[in-house]
């Protein structure tokens, strides 16, 4: 998106976005205590911030290991031609793949880095087959495996006085 078609965020609506970063179950009362406006005045914006797509989901954080995915991986893939076609295909099996947590288009020596998690091993070599040694257009892909999640989380700092 051009800079110009971002949408307006002001002080109060960053003062809501960092809170609603760490809990988004906060009562817009809350909400509205802490910032120093009434509550309907935080819907409002809430409901904007979510209509303008600067809120793109309300999720719950489920800790992988409680329900069965003890492993994580990092795995950098490398493909074997970067024709358009190939990398729409390979982007939308991605985004279809319940495995994959993230994937990211990078710069580099590889193409995309995917964040991967599996029940164990056997999971990820399963994963790997499946996803990689039937993809003709993968050059290759190196993993790394998770030893300790030191800190994770898609919380943005927003700074209270920054422009757009």
């Amino acid at each position: 998106m051009p800079k110009s078609s971002l949408p307006v965020i002001d002080s109060f609506d960053r003062k809501i976005l960092n809170i609603v970063q760490v809990s988004n179950r906060i009562t817009s009362d809350k909400i509205a205590d802490q910032i120093g406006l009434s509550p309907a005045a935080v819907q409002r914006r809430l409901k904007r911030l979510r209509a303008e797509k600067v809120i793109e989901a309300d999720v719950a954080v489920v800790n992988p290991k409680v329900v069965g995915h003890a492993m994580t991986f990092v795995v950098q893939v490398a493909l074997e031609r970067e024709r358009v076609d190939l990398m729409h295909n390979f982007k939308k099996d991605m985004q279809a793949n319940p495995a994959v947590q993230q994937c990211y288009y990078v710069t580099g020596s590889s193409d995309f880095i995917l964040i991967v998690t599996a029940r164990d091993m056997e999971g990820y070599d399963t994963f790997t087959r499946e996803t990689f040694f039937d993809n003709a257009n993968i050059k290759s892909f190196q993993t790394n495996v998770v030893m300790d999640a030191v800190k994770v989380g898609l919380s943005l700092n927003i700074e209270e006085d920054a422009e757009n």
